[in-house]
């Protein structure tokens, strides 16, 4: 029996298994522990929050309320007593549990530079809500700004501090953008599209020290320049917080150890999101995180209690205003894992745009598709599903329509399939929309409600949007 439930960490992941058990109606007592003081909020947001495209309240998810159900913030859980199936949390309570969830997520990497230790002031690192409230303080009443690390978040970060106004430049050790996504072309274009937005990239060149005080932030580099702003954003990657499961004894590795029903050497203790290590990967992507809370909650309330967590493919975004990224699969120059590949790419840097794609056995094994592609949906699709790529390659590199799956979501939605997924971050397919549609959930935010499309990344909004605009103009005719 798991009649008392803990779940450690109130994240994107901590948040969502609440939510998965307490709709489950469960007999279950559900105690969440979050060390953070405020409501669970949407990490992926917070670059738009930066931006000042968006509100604090904005960012926040939808509290999980109703009897069963306990939710403590600003705790944190400070040591595991396996023994005794009890945590101990830095308030001086000890609280039982049946089943143990570590939602512990992970923390900002803080590089091994002179000049880190302890932060000074004006350096923050951009990972929680906490620290966008930093950055937006120190922002303030600045005109330059240095962000060190070049990936998805620092670009982000980049990309919002512009449209503060302030003048940005990115400085990465490699030798171009994203290069866990990008090929060096790709990047390279992504570099001068940054630049007509107005940031500058410094590549190639690893950071030596900082040095910080009332007139600024320095940072020295190893070519021998140094760099001055008002702020220095750190955005060094992340890493796995399993402080807690290695001092309990869990199997740890690079994160906390789990089987394919997220169970860690303990079966009385699961554990979920970035902080699982799941065959030897990690996740740090909400899409995961969600889907291993979903087969926890299957698992605990008895559901399913054989249900085992299936990676899906990864397809990274970055969407900012004039940037459009979509990355997936082994898209860079790797030789890739089966047999021959299928090389296509189109370059246009004056344009801001790039594709590259693999094709192997008639599928996709990974797309880069940088600028105005209208094909961007439909390689996502056709990734995501597996299916067969048409004869025409033409049709994807360069963006021109074909078959019966849209080039983009919006531009008819009669002709997706029902399979067809609209968010990538829930798993809602257009037919789960079109039954919630005649169910009642007769508008766009009526149908995010009901399936929780456009909750993630928010990506899929303008795509939720448009079908909602075409289930509205006529009862729609399903499609498979």
């Amino acid at each position: 029996m798991n009649d008392r439930v803990i779940i450690v960490g109130y994240g994107m992941a901590g948040s969502r298994l609440a939510a998965e058990l307490h709709a489950r109606g469960g007999y279950q007592k559900v105690t969440v522990l979050g060390a953070e003081p405020h409501r669970a909020y949407n990490r992926i947001m917070l670059s738009t929050l930066l931006a000042g495209k968006i509100a604090e309240p904005d960012v926040e998810l939808a509290e999980v309320a109703g009897q069963g159900v306990d939710v403590r913030t600003g705790v944190a859980v400070t040591a595991i007593d396996r023994a005794a199936r009890e945590v101990r949390t830095d308030d001086g309570d000890q609280h039982g549990y049946d089943h143990l969830v570590l939602a512990t997520g992970s923390r900002a990497v803080v590089p091994p530079l002179p000049g880190l230790d302890p932060l000074p002031e004006r350096v923050v690192p951009f990972r929680t809500l906490d620290d966008c409230r930093r950055i937006l303080a120190a922002a303030r009443g600045a005109r330059r700004a240095l962000v060190l690390g070049g990936g998805l978040l620092g670009l982000e970060a980049a990309r919002g501090l512009v449209a503060r106004g302030l003048d940005v430049t990115v400085v990465h050790p490699m030798g171009h953008l994203m290069e866990r996504q990008l090929d060096p072309t790709a990047g390279a274009v992504l570099a001068g599209t940054l630049a007509g937005l107005g940031v500058r990239t410094v590549l190639a060149v690893p950071a030596t020290g900082v040095a910080a005080d009332a007139d600024g932030v320095r940072l020295g580099l190893a070519d021998g320049r140094s760099l001055s702003a008002d702020l220095l954003v750190l955005s060094c990657g992340v890493r796995p917080d399993t402080d807690l499961a290695a001092a309990a004894g869990l199997t740890v590795e690079r994160g906390v150890v789990v089987d394919d029903r997220m169970r860690s050497s303990d079966r009385r203790i699961s554990a979920i999101g970035d902080c699982a290590q799941h065959d030897g990967a990690l996740t740090g992507l909400v899409t995961p995180a969600w889907a291993q809370a979903r087969v926890v909650a299957q698992v605990l309330a008895g559901d399913d209690p054989l249900a085992r967590y299936r990676p899906r493919p990864v397809v990274t975004r970055l969407k900012a205003a004039g940037i459009d990224l979509a990355a997936m699969g082994d898209a860079t120059d790797g030789p890739g894992i089966g047999g021959p590949v299928e090389e296509l790419t189109f370059a246009d840097p004056a344009r801001g745009t790039y594709a590259r794609l693999r094709i192997r056995d008639e599928r996709l094994t990974g797309a880069i598709l940088l600028g105005d592609n209208p094909a961007v949906g439909t390689v996502v699709q056709l990734f995501d599903r597996g299916a067969q790529v048409p004869a025409d390659r033409r049709s994807l590199l360069l963006g021109r329509a074909f078959g019966t799956v849209p080039a983009a979501p919006a531009a008819s939605p009669a002709l997706m399939p029902d399979a067809a997924t609209v968010c990538q971050c829930n798993d809602v397919s257009k037919g789960a929309l079109v039954a919630c549609w005649r169910s009642g959930a007769r508008t766009v935010d009526a149908l995010s409600g009901a399936t929780r499309a456009g909750t993630g990344c928010g990506g899929c909004r303008d795509a939720l949007a448009g079908i909602a605009d075409w289930l509205g103009g006529a009862e729609p005719v399903a499609t498979r």
